[in-house]
């Protein structure tokens, strides 16, 4: 309204809006609504839908027209926009054109002017293809060829002939058009030119369509032969007749040295360039982070196709980057650009129009490579682009283009190099390694993280000193304190802090606070979640920074909403600064731990940070599959935070956190982290001086080891928590130790004192009002009568046991119970209700993801199909607990592959 853009809604409302307004004050049916919105597939709520929109575009035009005369009336099955025609820029549009016929050269000119400027962009663009409207392509091109015609009246020929010849290509068979160029190139002296644009179109004509010219055409053709003085008219300005041919340009670099692999990457350009429709330029764009070598890779793919591009090769540095340049104007690289192409300077125009039309001309029959490096932006690049189909565009940047996609361009991300070629790069500099430093050359290209700027960069160091300065310079690299540092190349200025920071200086503040803040993140991958918490942001908005990153190639999106750093770039964000962030980052972690796990199972000790912050941003997890799915994403984020927290003396949060982090491993257990992560917590809780911590660290070590089948090992454990807890007066934390303690008694046969543990525990369990933990031993108990030959009682035990589990609703203990009492029943003779509760088992435990469960319930159905006698059916199950079992590092592997054997 006015100089205010204002947008009613969606594209099916904008979509709506437009077919009223294309038949203004008419009533359009609501089946031809539908119709159109939804290409003759309309879902069956498109009625109401459609009146949604009506009800939702009635309050908006209530805003924008607060007189009301303009509305949108219900007429039967249809509806009818009520409006002055004079304030639709089509009707507009028409008039402007009506009003310019019979008027003089001037006055047309600018009326249609004034026409042509109503158009802002494509016809319709904004509403997603719902509505189609050629009508209004056509009169745009009619307005244009009659300004045209104005113009070419006026004498500036010189003045539309980039625009003309940008016309043609896109509209080749506009016959009015290809006259108005050919006369154009005519009246400039550029009679061969001319000849060679009609000749062009018959033939295409001809070929394509089966037809001739029309007669005006073949008219304006014979009389250029017959060279009629009369189609000439003076012109206000000079004739520009470059001096193209006189020189080819050849501008590209020479290619850098050390240029190792990129296959792939240089067959893809060669695609780009042969794949060319012969209707518009082809144009190429390499995007990648700084130092991934794209200008590299554009010179020696220039220099290999230099055959392909005979009339020249242009290369401009668009400084999009630099820190001490502001990035070039387009206007400058067009007065190069025509300097090279053999435009005398007081030929090249004053204005950028003007350059960036005759820039068009020049190329438009022509074969020249245009390579663009280092680019800001799109709007840096297009005022580059040539009009002719010949010639090809070769952009880098730092940034993704997307802006060029609408141009036709092709865009390629580069990422590093694969290991043999980043040590190719070395010894391209250093030579080749000796027999002994192969594995320290594997090193050094993985701590410069296959980056070729990085590589290069080593391998110059190397050249300097080859025999002594490999182990040093691996040892310099491995310090993360030390290793930008040693990525410098002093006299050159150069280096990958270097580069990083010209990256990093063109983010807006608020992007490049986002940037610093990740250098404090000690994991390897954010997510929108984390960055929220620590940045005190909405979720969106953090996903949509993380994404700007993404698009400034300081970051890596991964997967959805997994956003990873380069090593050498997370050095560079940690050098900056952003004050301590591990407090923030121990408090979402302790959050979202607490509440994926609460997923796994229903916890048993008094962990509640989900619930203490309520508020504070975390990813939504519904399933206990999603819970299992983050902590294998996070785990090893989870690993980095642990570690940088101990480091940082927040031992209470670190005991915590390893907590919540064990009860995932207790169901995907890998004893190597796990037993890692544990001595740490116990460490942390002690120095934390915390009785709880330092009970459920030791009761954590118990379950370690008993998933590991070291249950007498569990028993100094198990007596720490016992006094601990004693003295805390925890009756949970002490029926949960004695319980571990009477296992231990149980694993060294020491069967009346396991029993009495047990019944204590039980006591202790009960009377806490602690259903999962009398689960727990309940089952444990049934164990122990399974020992001492009471198998009836055993199984009377863990009935309770699976009923309680079922009760709680907690399925990671229940599918285990199910699987030992389907051991039990079949130990009874019971085979079908064995067979029932095993299959049960595995399929909660396939479910849950718990491997170690599902080998033992399929091994436990192994047992039971082969006391039926169906002895293939019991091998394919225990293949498949076998499978199960190495997966889990677990010894019983062993055990079972025996068992397989003699099947």
């Amino acid at each position: 309204m006015g100089d205010r853009l204002l947008v009613p809604g969606g594209p099916g409302l904008r979509g709506l809006l437009a077919m009223l307004l294309l038949e203004p004050n008419q009533v359009v049916s609501v089946e031809k609504i539908t119709d159109v919105l939804w290409d003759h597939e309309p879902p069956a709520t498109a009625r109401t839908i459609v009146q949604g929109y009506v009800s939702r575009l009635r309050r908006w035009l209530s805003t924008v027209d607060q007189t009301g005369a303009t509305a949108i009336t219900t007429c039967g099955a249809g509806y009818r926009l009520d409006v002055d025609e004079a304030r639709i820029d089509v009707a507009l549009a028409r008039e402007l054109l009506a009003k310019s016929r019979g008027r003089s050269a001037v006055e047309r000119a600018e009326l249609l002017g004034q026409a042509q400027g109503l158009w802002r962009g494509p016809e319709l663009s904004d509403i997603g293809g719902r509505v189609r409207a050629p009508e209004l392509g056509e009169l745009r091109l009619a307005v244009i060829e009659a300004r045209i015609d104005a113009d070419l009246e006026l004498g500036k020929h010189g003045e539309v002939i980039g625009e003309l010849a940008a016309l043609v290509d896109t509209h080749p068979f506009r016959e009015h058009l290809v006259g108005q160029l050919v006369l154009a190139l005519y009246r400039l002296g550029r009679r061969a030119a001319a000849l060679e644009i009609y000749q062009r179109f018959a033939h295409r004509a001809a070929r394509e369509l089966g037809l001739d010219p029309g007669p005006g055409l073949r008219e304006l053709h014979s009389r250029i032969l017959r060279d009629d003085s009369t189609l000439l008219t003076p012109t206000p300005t000079d004739v520009i007749t470059p001096r193209v041919g006189v020189v080819t340009p050849a501008e590209l670099p020479a290619a850098p040295s050390g240029f190792a692999g990129r296959a792939d990457d240089l067959a893809w350009l060669d695609e780009v360039r042969a794949g060319a429709d012969g209707t518009a330029p082809a144009i190429a764009v390499l995007v990648g982070p700084a130092g991934v070598g794209k200008s590299a890779l554009a010179t020696v793919w220039g220099a290999r196709a230099a055959d392909h591009f005979p009339d020249g090769r242009l290369y401009a540095p668009l400084r999009g980057f630099d820190p001490r340049h502001d990035p070039v104007d387009p206007a400058d690289v067009l007065a190069r650009f025509l300097l090279a192409l053999g435009v005398a300077a007081e030929h090249v125009p004053d204005d950028a129009t003007d350059r960036a039309a005759l820039y068009r001309s020049l190329l438009a029959d022509r074969r020249l490579l245009v390579v663009l490096d280092d680019a800001g932006d799109s709007t840096q690049v297009r005022p580059l682009l040539p009009g002719g189909p010949g010639s090809m565009v070769l952009v880098t940047s730092r940034r993704r283009l997307d802006g060029l996609v609408t141009h036709g361009a092709h865009l390629r991300v580069l990422g590093t190099l694969p290991q043999a070629e980043a040590e190719a790069v070395i010894a391209h500099a250093a030579g080749p390694p000796t027999g002994d430093e192969h594995p320290l050359r594997a090193r050094l290209a993985e701590l410069c993280g296959h980056l070729p700027l990085a590589l290069r960069i080593a391998g110059a160091r190397l050249a300097v000193s080859p025999q002594w300065s490999l182990p040093a310079l691996v040892a310099e690299l491995s310090d993360e304190r030390t290793r930008l540092g040693a990525l410098h190349v002093r006299d050159a200025e150069t280096g990958i802090r270097a580069a990083l920071d010209l990256t990093y200086r063109r983010l807006d503040p608020t992007h490049a606070r986002t940037f610093r803040l990740l250098g404090a993140f000690p994991g390897q991958s954010v997510g929108p979640h984390l960055v929220a918490a620590i940045a005190d942001l909405p979720v969106p908005e953090a996903r949509d920074r993380l994404r700007a990153l993404a698009a400034s190639f300081l970051v890596t999106e991964t997967d959805h909403d997994t956003f990873d750093m380069h090593d050498l770039v997370r050095l560079f964000a940690r050098e900056l600064g952003a004050g301590d962030l591990l407090p923030k980052i121990l408090r979402y972690y302790l959050v979202a731990a607490d509440e994926s796990r609460r997923h796994l199972h229903a916890p048993t000790d008094d962990l509640i940070f989900a619930a203490s912050h309520p508020t504070l941003p975390r990813p939504s997890i519904k399933t206990r599959a999603a819970a299992l799915a983050w902590f294998e994403r996070e785990w090893p984020n989870l690993l980095a935070v642990l570690s940088a927290a101990a480091t940082a003396g927040h031992h209470s949060q670190v005991w915590q956190l390893t907590r919540l982090a064990g009860d995932f491993r207790a169901i995907h257990p890998r004893r190597d982290d796990w037993e890692h992560i544990l001595r740490r917590g116990l460490a942390s809780a002690q120095a934390a001086a915390d009785p709880q911590g330092q009970a459920w660290m030791h009761l954590s070590h118990c379950a370690l080891l008993a998933r590991f089948d070291q249950d007498q090992e569990t028993l100094p454990h198990a007596e720490q928590a016992l006094t601990i807890a004693t003295e805390s007066h925890n009756p949970k934390l002490m029926a949960t130790s004695l319980n571990t303690i009477a296992n231990a008694r149980y694993t060294q046969k020491r069967y009346p004192e396991a029993q009495a543990a047990y019944t204590k525990a039980l006591d202790l369990a009960t009377r806490a009002n602690d259903p999962l933990g009398e689960a727990n031993i309940l089952n444990d108990i049934a164990q122990l009568h399974r020992t001492l030959g009471a198998t009836t009682e055993a199984v009377t035990q863990q009935s309770r046991a699976v009923t309680l589990y079922r009760e709680i609703g907690d399925l990671s203990p229940l599918a285990l119970a199910l699987a030992t009492l389907a051991d039990l029943e079949h130990d009874l003779g019971h085979l079908d209700q064995a067979e029932q509760h095993a299959r049960e088992s595995i399929t909660l435990a396939e479910a849950n993801a718990q491997d170690l469960t599902e080998a033992f319930a399929r091994e436990i159905l192994a047992q039971i199909l082969t006391t039926h006698g169906n002895t293939p059916a019991a091998r394919r199950e225990l293949t498949l607990a076998l499978e199960l079992y190495r997966l889990a590092q677990s010894p019983t592997a062993n055990a079972v592959e025996a068992t397989l054997s003699d099947l």
